[in-house]
């Protein structure tokens, strides 16, 4: 009799397993809300936390009003789905009055930045960008600019037009969380030679390539700039970086570029749509100095009318990790002059394409080594392995996190973007 219990057990177990396995297949093809330039806000609406009275004077440079309970945010979701970034966080009703301790929730090879952790709290108050040599206190371009570490918020919801590209010194975190937060139709976002830099819960999109001209890069130094390409992201030459939870789509040239020799950065979260060239870890194959770049990818939604790059890699070693692929328009994951690709507990829905069910694509005559391990092939998806097979060791080097179950990715990745808290 007990073993007829035990065996009836475990039958109703596994049922429950496949059912929950089968739900969140569903839920992932589920039509998801998108964003788009149309969602940018009003820029007079009441700030968030801030009273309503007349009489109140704003927040000086400096300070933060906050209000856990004001009536204008939701109740905090998002916690226990096993994305290790969320869950650090968003499991604490009084993360507002911690906004710092987000910095000790990095992972993967970024997982060492720590942004403006320590330093003092900055407000944008001010969403205007009229003088990009003399940017005026209150804007977000002479907070970045600072020497010592800041921890930059905003005191309203805003959309910010940049003239010139935003050239941002070490030790910054621009934190969006609370505000709806869009950096649009103008210039965007620079790192050059800098480190430890943190941007999270912002909408990057609409970028231009903008003329040359005078741009200052910190309090003592202003020089002229060539013309932009129009990245939303460009990280040049430059360590200990992550971009969490923010929104990327539709820029000139790429969203997220990593080049000339950047290393330790980790890109997690976010939700990526209409574009063609998404993300370029490495510019040209003679860049030797990428063979020490280290990149994390990870619990990002790739979402519609998305071509290419997710990213495209060179000579350097990248863990793509528990991400959500809704399809692409050429392939998913590519690289040249011998990237080590470590693929691991991602979700690949090919598009319906009879000739684009390749996740990968190699763009030289190989010698690269590239491994799937535990992802999820849906609509016909298929990944070309190559190079060192059946010893999971050598890439350990192209390992920067424990990759969750691929059965979990919708759930982990259901709130990839800037959040609505």
């Amino acid at each position: 009799m007990a073993k007829e219990n035990s065996a009836w057990l475990q039958l109703v177990l596994g049922f429950l397993l496949l059912a929950s396995v089968a739900l969140r297949e569903c839920a992932a093809l589920r039509p998801l809300t998108s964003f788009s330039a149309s969602q940018v806000p009003e820029e007079h609406q009441t700030p968030v936390g801030v009273a309503e009275s007349k009489d109140e004077e704003p927040a000086e440079l400096g300070e933060v009003q906050c209000s856990s309970s004001n009536s204008t945010r939701r109740s905090l979701g998002g916690c226990g789905t096993g994305n290790p970034v969320d869950d650090c966080w968003r499991c604490s009703s009084n993360w507002e009055s911690n906004r710092q301790g987000l910095a000790n929730c990095a992972i993967g090879f970024g997982r060492n930045a720590v942004g403006g952790r320590n330093g003092k709290i900055y407000v944008v108050t001010d969403s205007s960008d009229d003088d990009v040599v003399n940017p005026e206190p209150g804007t977000l371009r002479w907070g970045v600019i600072q020497e010592e570490p800041l921890w930059i918020v905003f005191s309203r919801n805003m959309n910010i037009k940049l003239k010139k590209e935003l050239i941002m010194n070490s030790y910054k975190t621009i934190d969006g969380r609370g505000q709806n937060v869009h950096i649009a139709g103008g210039a965007c976002i620079t790192m050059q030679f800098v480190n430890n830099i943190i941007i999270h819960g912002v909408h990057i999109h609409d970028c231009k390539s903008v003329g040359s001209g005078d741009v200052r890069s910190s309090p003592t130094h202003a020089g002229s700039r060539g013309k932009t390409d129009g990245d939303g992201i460009n990280i040049f030459g430059s360590r200990d970086i992550w971009v969490d939870h923010c929104y990327f789509s539709n820029c000139a040239d790429g969203l997220v570029d990593v080049i000339e020799g950047s290393t330790a950065i980790t890109i997690t979260n976010s939700y990526f749509e209409n574009h063609d060239k998404v993300m370029l870890l490495g510019a040209h194959d003679s860049d030797k100095q990428d063979r020490n770049m280290q990149v994390t990818v990870a619990f990002n939604h790739f979402g519609k009318n998305l071509v290419e790059r997710m990213p495209r890699c060179r000579n350097g070693v990248f863990h793509v990790v528990n991400n959500n692929y809704e399809g692409w328009g050429m392939y998913a994951i590519g690289g040249s002059a011998f990237p080590t690709i470590n693929s691991e507990g991602n979700r690949f829905f090919a598009p319906d394409g009879s000739n684009m069910k390749e996740v990968t694509k190699r763009l030289d005559d190989g010698g690269d080594n590239w491994r799937s391990a535990g992802d999820i092939f849906l609509n016909g998806a298929f990944f070309t392995a190559s190079g060192v097979s059946g010893q999971s060791h050598f890439y350990a080097k192209a390992t920067s996190l424990s990759a969750r179950p691929a059965a979990m990715v919708p759930s982990m990745t259901n709130d990839a973007g800037p959040l609505a808290l």
